[in-house]
């Protein structure tokens, strides 16, 4: 069973630390070499750091002691296990935020590896006990074994309250640097997109333009209206322009052009303002321009081709999977049954979508595609194949039950008027 743990006898214990290079997992690796733990950092790129970004994490993490620095890819399995199964639900939580953290997932998957390569038990991270991430974190390594979870954050949260200023003082006392950046705004990049709190966006205020990192300024933006198309084939996005996914393009490549083309355009801003895990009202700033535009092709096509029903129903299976994604319940087995019927719902969702980019905004404004489900004889609002006796007989029975009920409310409402 996994429980907290910060000390321990043993000199030199064995931990796997995920690292970010921000203001708590810095903190975590003097804190944990303080409580006798030999420090291997492991920095899990979800491809949305550059290769600058990632050296100057490497010599942080080296230069605050750890023993040892290692670097993962999870690019192509964030593409394959949370992009193409959230394009697939077509659904944000709570309609509004694209669930740009479902990479802590994989982060935690990644780590454990390390783990079991180092043959060490211990897992550390520097999620607070404040925020959601903590009950990703935890529960996934739950899931995948019997591992002991470290959390210096929430060990020092039992002696203060302002754990900010204690873990920078705690730095700067040990002799090491501490960046203005991270007193201001708390900042994610991964390959879905960035998301950004903390300063104005805590206090619901309007926040500020320096805190958009991925998008330009929706009043700076000056580019000419630009089309470009996506493929699918059974619901897997197979060329982006003329470029042939796996073979001219990788899945990481087509998050990348797509973050940075949405991203000229002002496209895919947004503020999640509604419910966390943790039963409080969370507030933050998001940019995903290429889940934007991979969500609109996608849609527009299933429109098409899918039935009435299914696109009714497929909304209550995909708004369960979204719920159980963002709420941290990502291995538990009712995801994997629907995303069996979104695997399912996809069998004829085959085609190719052209998006108009504009200030701001993009448009599906064509789709082609064998499968749209058309009436070769009849179009809406302008031709049918059936006759005005067929329409009229259609509507008496439609809504034949609105009928009676509306007949029997008006009788019941005229007896009641009626003197005694």
């Amino acid at each position: 069973m996994s429980n907290d743990k910060t000390s321990n006898k043993n000199s030199e214990k064995k931990v796997v630390l995920a690292f970010s290079g921000g203001l708590d997992t810095s903190f975590c690796v003097p804190y944990l070499i303080e409580q006798g733990y030999q420090v291997t950092t492991v920095f899990v790129d979800s491809g949305g750091v550059n290769t600058e970004e990632k050296n100057t994490i490497k010599q942080r993490a080296l230069e605050l002691g750890a023993n040892e620095h290692l670097e993962v890819s999870i690019a192509e399995k964030l593409w394959e296990e949370i992009v193409t199964p959230l394009i697939y639900s077509g659904h944000w939580y709570q309609n509004q935020y694209p669930l740009l953290c479902s990479d802590r997932y994989l982060i935690v998957e990644a780590c454990l590896k390390i783990c079991d390569k180092l043959q060490t038990k211990n897992f550390a991270h520097g999620c607070t006990g404040m925020g959601n991430d903590q009950v990703r974190f935890d529960l996934a390594v739950n899931c995948l074994g019997d591992y002991n979870i470290i959390s210096p954050i929430r060990e020092i949260q039992k002696l203060t309250s302002l754990v900010r200023d204690y873990e920078k003082d705690y730095l700067i006392q040990k002799g090491f640097s501490v960046s203005n950046k991270v007193s201001s705004y708390s900042i994610n990049e991964n390959l879905l997109g960035t998301t950004i709190s903390g300063s104005e966006i805590d206090l619901w205020k309007s926040p500020e333009q320096s805190s958009y990192v991925l998008t330009s300024q929706p009043c700076s933006v000056n580019n000419e209206p630009q089309q470009i198309t996506l493929t699918f084939k059974q619901g897997k996005l197979t060329h982006l322009n003329q470029k042939v996914l796996g073979a001219e393009i990788t899945g990481e490549s087509v998050m990348q052009s797509l973050n940075s083309l949405g991203g000229d355009y002002s496209i895919g801003r947004g503020i999640y303002t509604g419910d966390t895990t943790i039963g409080l009202k969370g507030r933050i700033v998001f940019e995903s321009p290429a889940l934007h535009l991979l969500n609109m092709a996608h849609t527009a096509l299933e429109q098409c081709v899918l039935s009435k029903a299914q696109n009714r129903f497929k909304s209550t299976i995909a708004q369960k999977w979204t719920e159980l994604v963002y709420e941290g319940l990502f291995y538990d087995p009712l995801k994997t049954d629907l995303e069996a019927f979104l695997v399912s719902s996809q069998s004829q969702v085959t085609g190719k979508v052209t998006l108009l980019l504009t200030q701001g905004n993009a448009l599906a404004v064509e789709v082609q595609s064998e499968n749209i489900l058309n009436n070769k004889d009849a179009v809406y609002a302008q031709s049918a194949a059936w006759s005005v006796e067929e329409a009229l007989g259609f509507i008496k029975l439609f809504g034949q039950s609105s009928t009676i009920a509306n007949n029997i409310v008006r009788k019941n409402s005229k007896s009641t008027q009626e003197p005694l």
